[in-house]
């Protein structure tokens, strides 16, 4: 079997434990979309079936068009593009959705007020971003990973803020304790602490090829417990340090 890239959530069983939280954020944008819908980071594309039934017209957007979305369901429309800047006219969404994304972008700052520009006034911008915390390790495919208060701070501009936080039920944390166990003996043979000083493209090969390995050896040695999870062993809850993302729903 091929090691494709884990920074892409795939439906892979060994994915299965990022796979199902991933799709508790389609799930609850759904529940607040409505209109023209703009996603920033279209991945694999699983998000596609979720939101559009929402929205009147959904636009996916990514730099990378992969091989799941080249049959879109009518009504859906793939752009492809580097953002920032987003290719967009003001003022010509009523929603933006963008889960775990803005965590690879330079330019964040830039990002969010693209965002902030292409929203009609009261519109929505709906993201997700790794919470720091809760990180096992350096992921260097990662530009920064941020805290509540970081990331409240970065979306600061928008008037009015919701801050969530994605958390798992007793099934989720048994895993993620494994998953935990299992890194810690990985990287006990990072004696001189290269993942912390290391330039990120030297690291994101290793890191991507052990990774892959990591959840797939969990999957053997846990097989029950990893295809178990689902979509409703995970919920949104007031933000805190254990939440495993940050989900937060800013207007305009």
């Amino acid at each position: 079997m091929a090691l494709q890239t884990a920074e892409r959530v795939s439906r892979e069983r060994s994915d299965n434990f990022v796979f199902q939280r991933s799709r508790l954020a389609y799930v609850e944008a759904a529940r607040r979309v409505g209109g023209r819908v703009l996603e920033i980071g279209t991945g694999t594309g699983y998000g596609i079936e979720i939101i559009a039934p929402s929205a009147e017209s959904f636009v996916t957007l990514d730099k990378f068009r992969s091989a799941e979305v080249e049959h879109l369901p009518e009504g859906v429309e793939f752009r492809e593009a580097t953002v920032p800047p987003l290719p967009f006219e003001d003022e010509s969404f009523d929603c933006v959705v963008s889960f775990q994304v803005i965590e690879h972008i330079k330019r964040d700052r830039a990002f969010v007020d693209e965002v902030r520009r292409v929203l009609k006034p009261g519109g929505k911008f709906i993201v997700s971003t790794p919470n720091r915390p809760m990180s096992l390790t350096r992921n260097p495919w990662h530009v920064r990973e941020y805290t509540a208060e970081e990331f409240s701070a970065l979306v600061g501009d928008f008037s009015a803020v919701e801050a969530l936080g994605v958390k798992g039920n007793e099934r989720v944390w048994r895993y993620y304790e494994k998953n935990r166990e299992s890194v810690r003996r990985i990287m006990r043979f990072d004696i001189l602490r290269m993942q912390w000083w290391l330039p990120r493209w030297i690291l994101q090969l290793p890191y991507d090829v052990m990774n892959r390995l990591n959840r797939r050896k969990l999957h053997s040695a846990n097989t029950e417990l990893t295809d178990s999870i689902c979509l409703e062993d995970y919920y949104l809850d007031k933000v805190d340090n254990e939440c495993f993302d940050l989900f937060y729903i800013a207007t305009k």
